[in-house]
């Protein structure tokens, strides 16, 4: 990896590797041309020498892409024959796929634990009310 800030993550089914400012090519997704898409399911995260790796995905880290175009890979021909019988079948097939450039990483930001309020039983309400 050229970064030290980069993370591996499912898109469409697919596992790839995700740095800022690379073009990625992944399964069909439904989303317009030049409008954001945002990754959830990140399972491995590097920061420098931090490294968090999920189970099975990475709580809180999310990367930011956009969508800049949808295509369709080159045409593979599927050839079947039975010799003798007079079978022959020629199918061609073209998968779509769309590319993602990556904005940015966000890491997961450790949460500050919040401090419960004490607990109270019913006596110190009472004493609190106005005695007449």
């Amino acid at each position: 990896m050229k970064s030290e800030l980069y993370a591996i993550a499912e898109i469409a089914g697919d596992q790839v590797i995700l740095e800022t400012g690379k073009k990625i090519a992944v399964p069909k997704l439904d989303v317009e041309i030049g409008k954001e898409y945002i990754v959830d399911s990140v399972l491995y995260l590097r920061e420098g020498d931090a490294v968090k790796v999920g189970n099975p995905v990475v709580k809180g880290a999310r990367i930011e892409t956009s969508v800049v175009e949808h295509k369709r890979l080159p045409k593979v021909i599927v050839f079947k024959k039975k010799r003798r019988k007079g079978y022959k079948v020629k199918k061609g097939h073209r998968q779509h796929y769309t590319v993602l450039e990556v904005k940015g990483l966000m890491a997961a930001t450790p949460t500050k634990a919040k401090k419960s309020a004490p607990k109270t039983t019913g006596k110190e309400k009472e004493d609190a009310a106005p005695k007449e």
